[in-house]
């Protein structure tokens, strides 16, 4: 379905359709592409499945079969819902991949960052730790060394005091 959809002028036509132009010449119209590629890309979308002919003959977008491959496509759940498990999600090769939405999730994750870059009681400049938390940064969604540094303060894995930061002894 996805190499059917690569192609712009079925794209077009598949959208025209979605948003109702229901006859061949609408469907020109509305993707402004010539007859001859609108019957193309609408021959190429009903013989895959994705436009049929709806009541009375009107093209219709066939959402059963987008659901059914969305739900054949879908990965399966990884094993285990513990520790773990989410940090394979969120991190991947020391790097961030993206902070959980999840509360719990994301101070876990948070967690294991501070203890992978900061010994327990050393002091360190601000200009250090947001080098460090750049570091984990670098392959993340937009998360930001700034970003970090806030939660791992404000969640206690950091103390802030001019200007240093010290990650506070196991205890």
């Amino acid at each position: 379905m996805v190499g059917l959809l690569a192609e712009e002028r079925r794209l077009r036509a598949l959208a025209a359709v979605a948003l109702g132009a229901d006859t061949p010449g609408r469907v020109a119209e509305a993707a402004g592409l010539s007859a001859k590629d609108t019957a193309l890309a609408l021959l190429r979308l009903r013989e895959q499945g994705a436009v049929t002919d709806g009541p009375a003959g009107a093209l219709a977008v066939s959402y059963g079969l987008f659901r059914e491959l969305a739900r054949r496509e879908r990965p399966a759940p990884k094993a285990g819902n513990g520790p773990d498990a989410v940090l394979v999600t969120f991190v991947r090769n020391g790097r961030l991949v993206r902070l959980p939405a999840q509360w719990a999730r994301k101070k876990l994750v948070l967690r294991h960052i501070a203890e992978q870059t900061f010994e327990p009681g050393v002091a360190y400049p601000e200009r250090v730790v947001n080098e460090r938390l750049r570091a984990w940064c670098e392959d993340s969604d937009g998360t930001d060394h700034v970003t970090l540094r806030r939660y791992l303060v404000d969640l206690h894995h950091l103390h802030r005091s001019e200007g240093i930061y010290r990650r506070p002894e196991a205890g």
